[in-house]
């Protein structure tokens, strides 16, 4: 499928998670079989683009093309302003957060809370995509409760409006991430407008990628949570919705060599304070439910030196080939994501 003039190589996508897709986690997903990445949420105030945090959130050096850059804010000149100014600073997608369900966020009347002023919705898309001469995506809920479900709204707002693909995911605010989500809202978005529509929501395995685009027809689906500490999902997914077939558990020499290249970019990315402390968190995630992880990770959590912490996780991989050469969830050998 097509973003603009940007031809996509299948329809496995990384979803913006704050905190979690950063550079070198999204050029991870990208080699390991993702289409296409989007940033972490980067605020519209321009007094905060030259802070350090937000600087790293949209820094796209070196990554794979197209580069999506997520702005989050409420006011639609600010919004248009951030868009000029990264793409100035070579985002080539820009995608509009009407997700996010933090009370941090929905408090400042950002992220899904906007899903309650329609106006000002259409205000927004249609000031960001006259702004800049990229495409402009739209990330969104269906709706602020199950009450005030608007989705199809909304989508056919953001069509006229010129936003170039849709990505929905099938809960409300209110719902947060409790719950399953439910598809027939997305389905029901899909025949309602012309432009691509991307399913997002509890997609967790290969089958379930395949189940949710079958019953949706959406173009693409969008994998959040589930590729935490396990980015070789999308190479996964993209393989059976290709063949039918289920690839192997990756090789424990791989994921061991996966792991270094991860996370030398991190503490590269991040310099060794941050770096060894933000890397915690996916080195617990890849570890998790694997043979003698949760103890491993409460050791590993104490490290505070990134060489030390490099070493102790290549140690636990050593260990990995104990149980075979492939990684083994739980101490039985996995056979689908």
């Amino acid at each position: 499928m097509n973003i603009g003039p940007y031809l996509l190589r299948n329809n496995v996508f990384v979803a913006p998670m704050a905190g979690v897709t950063d550079r070198p986690f999204r050029q991870l997903c990208k080699e390991l079989g993702a289409g296409y990445a989007v940033s972490e949420m980067a605020a519209s105030n321009p007094r905060l683009w030259k802070t350090e945090k937000t600087s790293r959130r949209i820094n796209h050096d070196g990554e794979m093309a197209p580069r999506a850059v997520q702005i989050a804010g409420a006011d639609p000149v600010m919004m248009a302003e951030c868009a000029k100014y990264n793409v100035d600073h070579g985002a080539q997608v820009i995608d509009i957060n009407m997700g996010c369900p933090v009370k941090k966020v929905c408090n400042s009347w950002c992220g899904s809370a906007l899903l309650q002023d329609e106006k000002l919705v259409a205000r927004i898309l249609e000031a960001v995509v006259a702004a800049v001469e990229v495409p402009v995506t739209l990330k969104f809920r269906t709706g602020w409760d199950r009450l005030n479900k608007n989705a199809l709204t909304i989508a056919r707002l953001a069509e006229e409006s010129g936003i170039a693909m849709l990505t929905l995911h099938g809960r409300t605010r209110a719902d947060a991430y409790r719950g399953e989500a439910e598809y027939a809202t997305i389905a029901a978005v899909k025949a309602a407008v012309s432009i691509p529509v991307v399913a997002n929501g509890d997609i967790t395995t290969p089958e379930k990628a395949r189940q949710v685009l079958e019953f949706t027809n959406a173009d693409a689906i969008m994998v959040g949570r589930a590729a935490q500490g396990r980015p070789w999902i999308f190479r996964e997914i993209a393989h059976y919705l290709r063949t039918g077939t289920y690839l192997e558990a990756p090789m424990v020499s791989e994921v061991q060599h996966l792991m270094a290249e991860h996370l030398r970019a991190h503490y590269s990315f991040y310099g060794t304070y941050l770096g060894v402390r933000t890397a915690r968190k996916h080195i617990g995630w890849y570890v998790r439910d694997l043979v003698g992880g949760e103890d491993f990770r409460q050791r590993m959590n104490l490290l505070e030196d990134c060489d030390q912490q490099l070493a102790a996780v290549n140690s636990f991989f050593e260990m990995q080939f104990a149980h075979g050469e492939r990684l083994q969830y739980g101490g039985v050998a996995q056979m689908a994501a």
